[in-house]
């Protein structure tokens, strides 16, 4: 990686990290999840970044990809919130989680998650195998008597690339695959009061643009004109409709028919246990930089 490279990974972690304090100062009973949302990708423009996802705000056993669409009525309550957010600089990103239990029903679910976040930070570097890594997380959360949620994982990252190669397991996979000098990876625990894994549940409104063909819709044209702008990086309805009113739906529908986008539901814990999320990103050298902590 040269240094221009390394320090827009930098930069990226920092907005990050300072958007994730912002944002975690939002989420008080009787706040709207929508504006919560909306205020938290407003932050990441005026802090020099664009969002690398759509900031997702899920509660309870709801684990990740929940971003609210135009007209969502949530309100913070009694919930227990994992607030998900990455940023990007020039395609560098930085990806970074936190729970906040509004509840008071679940401190053991947030300590879980952020001490095998730790755990993990300990003891990541060159030449750590990822089963070592997911062994740390798993054995962690184990010993709250909760469970890591073991369809769910932390992952490799690249420019314009928030998931790629490689996994890096929440659970002890034995995966002798060793981490190299270089590499960006995101570690990412869940823990959950559940049975420890999650399925698709719900309508998308998360998206990402995975193939280019022609397109003969003027409507769709322009639509796609805009997710062409997002890099290839995932965007969410809500932004589209801001522009594009209920075009939207129609050109979101003939997309997906022609195999261009990928759809993101919601994951739901399948025993619909509560799920609490920790994540840094770190920048694999001889003395590992985690690039999203303050």
């Amino acid at each position: 990686m040269d240094d221009e490279t390394r320090q827009r990974y930098i930069r990226a972690g920092r907005i990050s990290a300072e958007a994730l304090e912002y944002g975690k100062g939002l989420i008080k009973k009787g706040s709207s999840l929508l504006e919560t949302t909306e205020l938290i990708e407003k932050k990441i423009l005026e802090l020099g970044g664009k969002p690398a996802f759509p900031v997702q705000i899920s509660c309870d056993h709801i684990a990740a990809h929940y971003c609210p669409e135009q007209d969502d009525s949530v309100v913070f309550g009694n919930q227990l919130v994992s607030l998900d957010l990455g940023v990007h600089v020039d395609g560098a990103v930085g990806d970074t989680a936190y729970t906040i239990d509004l509840s008071g029903n679940y401190p053991d679910a947030v300590k879980a998650a952020q001490q095998a976040l730790a755990e993990a930070l300990k003891i990541v570097g060159v030449g750590v195998t990822l089963g070592e890594i997911g062994k740390a997380i798993q054995d962690t959360i184990a010993g709250y008597g909760l469970a890591p949620v073991r369809n769910l994982s932390g992952h490799g990252i690249d420019i314009y690339n928030i998931h790629t190669e490689p996994t890096v397991p929440n659970c002890d996979t034995h995966d002798k695959t060793v981490l190299r000098k270089g590499q960006v990876i995101a570690i990412e625990p869940f823990a959950t009061t559940g049975l420890g894994m999650v399925q698709e549940s719900g309508a998308a409104s998360v998206f990402m643009l995975v193939a280019k063909k022609p397109v003969r819709n003027p409507i769709t044209r322009e639509v796609l004109r805009r997710i062409e702008s997002y890099e290839g990086l995932p965007f969410c309805r809500r932004w589209l409709v801001r522009e594009f009113g209920q075009k939207t739906n129609y050109a979101l529908r003939e997309l997906a028919m022609l195999g261009m986008i990928e759809q993101f539901p919601p994951l739901v814990e399948v025993k619909k246990g509560v799920v609490a999320q920790a994540e840094h990103t770190v920048l694999i050298e001889e003395e590992p930089v985690v690039l999203t902590r303050l």
